[in-house]
């Protein structure tokens, strides 16, 4: 039976699994869909990348509605753009930048706090959130992920000095929160422990995505059309009314 991976991981937040350090994951991109049709491909694609982007989401906010709305975002814009994310190097990274600059956008940091702040989790969940949105991505994709400092700058559009010096501060406060300073290392093994970790999660399913993504992209063409009709109206009355 799965275990829903939100449920486990706010349970045991600074778990590791036993064994020592768990292997990487998967670099990014490795994973490889082959040409069928397109909703072959992005259903594969979802079913690969989903749960493990949920995970993250996660793990940069500490909201589980906020996760799980920012994969079902980024999987919406991969669809309406499929033609571009089925022929990119790297459809899973095109993917997860879309949910980790949901993820933290300003805006959605204005409604967390709106609705009251909520004392932050103890363990790895606390560390990452305590620090600034940057650095928690820097820490995630470089330490969490196995990512080069320079890949994970070219996907937050950052200057490798900058990632590099993110990552750092991030390192040390992370191992400071846990209490771990006198042992570096801590909390990059638990950061990968954590998104390796092979639960599932449960969210909408590949074909619910593809079919809001269409909807949303035919009621906004709706819309469109509807307003440029309009306005050509009103440009025809006034120029009737005038001449």
């Amino acid at each position: 039976m799965s275990t829903n991976v939100l449920d486990q991981a706010e349970a045991a937040p600074g778990r590791t699994t036993t064994g020592g350090t768990p292997p990487l994951p998967r670099q990014p991109g490795a994973a490889t869909f082959p040409p069928r049709t397109p909703q072959d491909a992005f259903d594969a694609l979802h079913s690969a990348s989903a749960p493990g982007l949920i995970r993250q989401a996660y793990l940069l906010t500490g909201c589980r509605r906020l996760a799980f709305e920012s994969v079902e975002y980024a999987f919406r814009r991969a669809w309406q753009h499929w033609p571009e994310v089925a022929v990119a190097a790297d459809p899973v990274g095109w993917v997860r930048s879309r949910a980790h600059e949901y993820a933290l956008s300003p805006w959605h940091r204005v409604r967390r706090a709106s609705g009251g702040r909520r004392p932050l989790p103890a363990g790895l969940f606390g560390a990452v959130l305590h620090l600034p949105p940057r650095h928690r991505r820097a820490a995630l994709l470089c330490d969490g992920l196995g990512m080069s400092v320079a890949l994970a700058a070219a996907e937050t559009e950052s200057s490798t000095c900058a990632v590099a010096g993110r990552l750092d501060f991030a390192r040390d406060a992370i191992d400071r929160h846990l209490g771990m300073a006198d042992e570096p290392g801590t909390g990059r093994r638990m950061l990968r422990s954590f998104l390796a970790d092979g639960s599932t999660a449960t969210m909408a399913s590949a074909r619910a995505l593809r079919l809001s993504g269409e909807w949303r992209a035919r009621r906004l063409a709706r819309t469109v059309y509807v307003g440029v009709a309009a306005f050509c109206a009103l440009v025809a009355y006034v120029m009737c009314c005038g001449s």
